[in-house]
């Protein structure tokens, strides 16, 4: 036996009362759970070491099923971002647009067009062009492990390019060849940004055609829909929808009811989700603990506005009638890009800037600077996305807390942090999202009993990605595991202080190696892809 954790209290991620146990781990599996008065191992090797557990919970490592560092764990081991979370696994190529599959052309749009979401990349030696070229440089060791959904939007910028028109047949097919491709390679479905150009080009027909790719493969299909405000529930219909239509699972990402057409409309959405399990649909969802929510600035412009990609964008603003243009859908139609809702700049808070010189804009709102300089909020917001050639992200208040209390009841609801990790005041639920539901929502609150809350954060997302030895605690599972404080645990990330790392974690460990360690970052990278076994109906 290499570890005994001893007298833990273990909360074993099925939602059934918690109990005390020693746990047994070797060759980062868990060899055996000992209950008091159980017959004693016999034959076991003296163990190299003994934990004492005693006031700890220990529960599998968190499964982040929104994550955002797809350069992230290549640019830093340390990654203690999510590590000191007690995450142990990520799933990464989120939202329609990741870095693989490329090729030179594809790459260096993508780079750009997520400056926001990731940086540039110029730190990075991007050495791959396949998902599994990708997945191979990630078991190269990282911090924790990583699953890649095949982004849409790269698919399409592959096959279509950044024009807003019907893919042709050639186009369709050599789409479906790459996303069969990437899942042959391990991916575990693929992801949509449909509010983000230009995987928000596709047609419903167009998307339908690959989830059937993405069905013969077992995956599921990660939707960021066409709308969190006006039509979001048309927008969440679509999706249960066309995957419906295509037999293809379905994961909702943050799956969010924004803006105020929204507020307390949480019940609509549960509506139509049960409708649609009762009929038999495969579903599942995750959200963030938080009302903001976070993306990038030149997100929020309508969609015929990023036609023909960053550089063309750049070529609208600074043309005077066609600028005139976006400020209107924007302020008074409602772009696409903004979810169908008149912006409010007082709602968008500038976090982070890709130039240095532009860092007096972070931590205000639009609003708030364009009054400092006496100038309109859409002339604040048009210089910015020029001068930081489109890299700016930020925090978007629009959210409403009965309805991420609601949400997160729902049976299938599982955890994503959405967590950004670029810019100078990034949203907290990046280093947050997992302790804040522990302390904040299972113990000060109730919204969630703590058994409920960690199998909404291990067995629930482990089994929509198809893992057979990963979100539970039982003998034989990988020795994934979280140890936890369950009288303090909580997030330090506030919004005044985002990259506050959490309280309460005092140990963390991916197959049975501590990553953290008396609540430090150790230098173990025990991460590696997890891949699907490809197999095709």
């Amino acid at each position: 036996m290499d570890l005994v954790i001893r007298d833990a209290r273990v909360i074993d991620g099925t939602a059934t009362p918690s109990y005390r146990a020693d746990l047994h781990l070797t060759r980062g599996r868990i060899a055996a759970i000992r209950r008091p008065g159980d017959p004693t191992l016999t034959g076991a090797a003296r163990p190299t070491r003994v934990v004492d557990a005693a006031g700890l919970a220990i529960a599998p490592g968190f499964i982040d099923m929104h994550a955002h560092s797809d350069l992230a764990l290549l640019r830093d081991p340390d990654h203690s971002a999510k590590a000191a979370q007690g995450v142990t696994l990520e799933v990464l190529g989120q939202d329609g647009l990741s870095y693989a599959p490329v090729d030179d052309r594809t790459l260096g749009e993508v780079r750009r067009a997520i400056t926001g979401w990731n940086g540039d990349g110029g730190d990075i030696d991007f050495d791959w062009r396949t998902v599994g070229e990708y997945l191979d440089r990630l078991d190269r060791g990282i911090a924790v492990n990583a699953a890649y959904l095949v982004p849409q939007g790269t698919v399409r910028m592959h096959a279509v390019g950044w024009d807003d028109r019907p893919a042709t047949s050639q186009q369709l097919d050599h789409m479906r060849q790459l996303v069969a491709e990437g899942l042959e390679q391990g991916a575990v479905g693929m992801s949509s940004g449909l509010t983000y150009t230009p995987g928000m080009y596709a047609t419903d027909a167009e998307l339908t055609e690959l989830c059937r790719v993405v069905a013969r493969y077992d995956g599921y299909y990660c939707p960021h829909h066409r709308s969190y405000g006006a039509g979001a529930l048309a927008a969440y219909e679509e999706m249960m929808r066309l995957t419906q239509d295509a037999g293809c699972a379905l994961h909702l990402a943050h799956a969010t009811m924004n803006f105020g057409v929204n507020e307390g409309r949480a019940p609509e959405l549960i509506a139509l989700l049960d409708g649609a399990l009762a009929a038999g649909a495969d579903i599942s969802l995750d959200t963030y603990p938080y009302t903001p929510g976070c993306t990038t600035l030149v997100a929020m412009l309508p969609s015929w506005a990023g036609e023909g990609g960053p550089g063309a964008v750049l070529a609208r603003l600074r043309e005077e009638a066609s600028a005139e243009r976006i400020r209107h859908h924007m302020e008074v139609i409602g772009a696409d890009g903004c979810h169908g809702v008149p912006i409010d700049w007082s709602t968008i808070e500038i976090s982070g800037v890709s130039h240095p010189a532009l860092t007096s804009h972070v931590g205000r709102t639009v609003a708030e600077t364009a009054a400092l300089r006496g100038e309109t909020p859409w002339a604040t917001a048009r210089r910015l996305l020029i001068d930081d050639e489109l890299g700016s992200t930020i925090l978007q208040h629009v959210g409403h807390e009965e309805n991420v209390r609601a949400i997160m009841r729902h049976p299938v609801h599982t955890g994503g942090s959405d967590g950004i990790l670029q810019g100078d005041k990034p949203h907290p639920r990046a280093y947050g999202t997992f302790p804040h539901y522990l302390g904040h929502y299972a113990r000060e609150l109730g919204v969630l009993t703590l058994e409920e809350t960690v199998a909404h954060l291990t067995s629930r997302p482990a089994a929509r990605l198809r893992l057979p030895d990963r979100g539970l605690i039982r003998e034989g599972y990988r020795a994934d595991l979280v140890l936890f404080d369950p009288d303090t645990v909580a997030a330090g990330s506030t919004f005044a202080a985002p990259r506050t790392l959490p309280v309460g974690i005092p140990h963390v460990l991916i197959d049975g190696r501590f990553v953290i360690e008396d609540g430090k970052r150790t230098d173990v990278l025990a991460g590696r892809s997890v891949r699907r076994t490809p197999w095709a109906r």
